[in-house]
């Protein structure tokens, strides 16, 4: 066993966005740590406390190993019989000593410090670590009171894991104290931070475990420090957990030489304080070794925030990162069927596979449960003894009971100050525009000023702010920069609160631990790349769909995309940036928690934006040009829009008093403008014609009531869009996903889509709509073609807009923009 630390320490750099006299500039990163500190013979525990700490590691590996076997019989009071055992076995036990070793250690620091800390698991197949410590701490008995600290409740305990009516095998909502989904690996950095970005008092203890050390998400997430501002947020401690192996193969760091992980972790702004358990197993010095290595890695955190806090030092820490190494499956079985098991992949799962139907399978495995010493950690009525929890942390202090792990009892409603007071005027709709991001920019602007003093508001995104049309925010706050200065800089501070990094799954992961932890923002992104986090979409909309079912869980305030650049107007990007198809996958997603809206003018977008700010346990994807757009609706109307969801805009339509002859439906910024258009050709050239125009700003209106709490019932959809009536349904994205909505409506055989169908270049806007079928000229042509008994009579102008289809393409190859009369249009009725 050996442990050692590297070199640490360092004083945090900081400055504004015009970096004051002698504040470092250019690339100096931080500055020199420390010679190395020996921890090997460090023994900062005392008999007490070590025979406390190792008491209850070894409660939690036993209780881990109960879950994944056992039924009745959790003490062991009879021999081991195989209807002891679960008929199935799932669970992972590889990583679970490794991670119960770690809790039982921030136990002990949480005590003596009075630290307010989280824990972050990394590795999501912990999940019988992480039950089993909250059951120690007595965190699950207070949720689940069938499940209390005694016998009963630890068969309890035991059965319900990954058994039919049970909890899950991985890290999920059900486990108190979490906020980080152990579906999908990747995360738990990025997670961690944004937990502590302006929660100055919080620590947050992160494993990442060396399988999710390989992933790219984690890669860019160890850069999250340069974002960390240590006077006006808290502090990541990274414990690396290299155990060696995957679920089959070697990992990459874990082979990797002393000198070369440490450069890498150096490189990454971290220094190593390292634990190595090595290959035999002397738990008290190891006990030993972990707690010498956590007293210097908070001994350095506490240095650095008091430097950057009271001393007022301008310099960037480097913060301490504690690299574990233990074998995998430790204290498990070593050997298996003459196969080598502890130490190896074969740990990872289930060690012991044949339990029911092989005996010497069955044996071993009540000898390595019994090597626990169950006796020693729990009383004859299965309550842990009072040595076991003696260095538990006590309420609120307790890992599982921490309240930044509950985020929604801390948080606090934003201070809105309503659409209206940001609403563009409207006299005429359709003939001024206006830019909708630009708009909402002001809005977010105020949001972020009127939360200065409690900080509970950020704006995530990767370098796209000001191209997103948003930079009204800049004179509220700054993008957040820990790093160097340069003269050529503009809009950086420490203590900014825009957060931009080059990493969508950075800026997910960050804004998902924010709001888990009870505060309030926004993503914005590029539209076409905002597919890169669609699997942390996933994860995030699992565990708010399972959170709402846990009456202890508190809603946490709404995750919020703003998706702009959208896929019409990319003028000079062309193909690579038109994608609409996140709205696809969304919609995948559990009804309870998605919502989606395609606000057509700066005025909606305003009273979607107040809407989704002011919501709780929602994904709310909001579609929204950047570009000038017409005008199209006053404030009220505009808020009156939202709250409906479906709209018929009876101004701008010829049917009032009557049924339609065709319905005019559009969903987004561009495809309301070409409906209108089309509304307004129709009535030049075919006034007799009954048409009825229909916004759509809530898509998930469109869906049946009984499928989606959003959704219309079909009485109500019936009314809007009248069966057998032709229906002509201009969409922002791809045309099917609208009939998937709609499929089972009366009306579904008269409704006719047009959207993007992966036709795009660099080209102008007006093309955009022309190549894919959009444009106001092809959808008269739908109308003629669709309503009944118009083709004879609109042949005429039917052949008209064809023509002025040609005329387009020939005109932008010469002209290089659109034709004057699309440029120039402007709403007449």
């Amino acid at each position: 066993m050996r442990g050692t630390t590297a070199r640490g320490g360092g004083r945090a750099d900081r400055s504004g966005s015009t970096p004051p006299p002698g504040a470092p500039t250019g690339a100096a990163g931080p500055t020199a740590p420390p010679d190395p500190t020996p921890l090997h013979a460090a023994t900062p525990l005392t008999a007490d406390q070590l025979r406390t700490v190792d008491a209850y590691w070894r409660a939690a590996n036993y209780l881990a190993v109960g879950q994944i076997y056992l039924l009745p019989n959790p003490l062991l009071t009879e021999p081991l019989r195989p209807e002891h055992i679960k008929p199935r076995l799932l669970g992972h036990w590889g990583t679970c000593p490794g991670l119960n070793l770690v809790y039982a250690h921030l136990n002990r620091v949480i005590g003596e410090r009075d630290l307010d800390m989280i824990h972050v698991t990394g590795p999501g197949h912990g999940g019988p670590a992480a039950v089993a410590t909250a059951w120690l701490d007595g965190v699950w008995s207070e949720i689940h009171p069938e499940t209390g600290r005694d016998a009963e409740g630890m068969r309890r305990l035991m059965r319900q894991f990954s058994f039919p009516g049970g909890i899950p095998s991985h890290i999920a909502p059900e486990v108190p104290g979490s906020i980080h989904e152990g579906g999908e690996l990747g995360y738990a950095l990025a997670h961690a931070y944004g937990a502590v970005f302006d929660n100055p008092g919080l620590v947050a203890a992160c494993v990442v475990g060396d399988g999710e050390a390989e992933t790219g998400p984690a890669a860019t997430g160890w850069h999250s420090n340069k974002l960390l501002d240590p006077v006006h947020d808290g502090a990541v401690l990274p414990i690396l957990h290299l155990n060696g192996y995957k679920i089959a193969n070697p990992t990459v760091l874990a082979r990797l030489e002393r000198r070369e992980l440490d450069a890498l972790l150096r490189g990454y702004g971290h220094e190593p304080i390292h634990v190595d358990a090595g290959d035999g197993y002397d738990p008290a010095a190891v006990h030993q070794a972990m707690a010498a290595a956590l007293d210097l890695a908070l001994d350095r955190i506490s240095a650095a925030q008091r430097a950057a806090r009271e001393e007022g030092s301008t310099e960037r820490p480097h913060w301490p990162v504690i690299v574990l190494r233990s074998p995998k499956g430790w204290t498990g079985p070593a050997e298996v069927d003459g196969l080598p098991v502890a130490g190896t992949w074969r740990s990872h799962q289930v060690p012991l596979a044949e339990v029911r139907d092989d005996a010497s399978h069955l044996a071993q495995l009540e000898s390595w449960m019994r090597g626990y010493r169950p006796e020693e950690l729990f009383d004859e009525a299965g309550r842990p003894r009072p040595h076991v929890l003696a260095q538990v942390p006590r309420g609120d202090r307790r890992l599982a009971a921490n309240p930044h792990a509950n985020g929604g009892r801390l948080t606090r409603a934003l201070p809105l100050r309503g659409a209206r007071h940001y609403a563009v005027p409207v006299e005429r709709p359709g003939t001024v525009a206006h830019s909708p991001a630009q708009t909402l920019g002001r809005m977010l602007r105020d949001v972020l000023a009127d939360t200065a003093g409690s900080r509970n508001f950020r704006l995530f995104g990767p370098d796209e702010t000001a191209s997103n049309k948003l930079q009204a925010v800049y004179e509220a706050t700054a993008k957040n920069w820990q790093a160097g200065y340069l003269p050529v800089d503009e809009h950086l501070a420490r203590d900014g609160r825009v957060l931009e990094m080059l990493s969508e799954h950075n800026c997910q992961g960050w804004l998902e631990g924010y709001l888990l932890t009870g505060r309030h923002g926004v993503f914005a992104s590029y539209e076409a790349f905002v597919h890169i986090v669609s699997s942390m979409l996933n994860q995030h909309a699992k565990w708010l769909k399972v959170s709402r079912e846990l009456p202890w869980r508190m809603p946490v305030p709404s995750l919020n995309y703003l998706l702009t650049s959208h896929v019409w107007r990319q003028d000079h990007n062309g193909f690579s940036h038109q994608d609409p198809g996140f709205v696809d996958h969304v919609a995948n997603k559990s009804p309870q928690v998605v919502r989606v809206y395609l606000p057509p003018d700066a005025n909606t977008l305003l009273a979607v934006a107040d809407k989704a700010l002011a919501s709780r346990d929602l994904i709310n994807v909001i579609i929204a040009g950047k570009h000038p757009s017409f005008d199209w609706l006053g404030i009220d109307d505009a808020l009156a829009h939202v709250e409906r969801g479906v709209s018929v805009w009876e101004w701008a339509g010829s049917d009032v008093g009557g049924r339609p002859d065709v319905v005019l439906a559009a969903a987004g910024d561009t495809p309301t403008l070409e409906i209108m258009a089309t509304a307004s050709l129709l009535r030049l050239h075919l006034p007799e014609l009954r048409v009825r125009v229909v916004n759509v700003v809530n898509l998930m209106r469109l869906l049946p009531a009984e499928e989606h709490p959003e959704g219309m019932t079909d009485r109500d959809y019936d009314a809007v869009f009248p069966p057998g009536t032709p229906v002509i349904f201009g969409y922002h994205g791809y045309p099917w996903f609208v009939h998937r909505l709609t499929y089972r409506r009366n009306g579904h055989p008269d409704l006719h889509v047009r959207g993007y169908k992966e036709e795009g270049t660099t080209t102008t806007p007006f093309d955009m709509v022309v190549r894919n079928d959009l444009d106001r000229y092809r959808l008269v042509m739908d109308v003629i073609d669709r309503v009944p008994g118009l083709v004879d009579r609109g042949i005429t102008l039917r052949q008209r807009m064809q023509d002025q289809r040609l005329r387009h393409h020939d005109w932008i190859r010469e002209h290089g923009e659109d034709l004057p009369e699309v440029r120039e249009w402007v709403w007449q009725w």
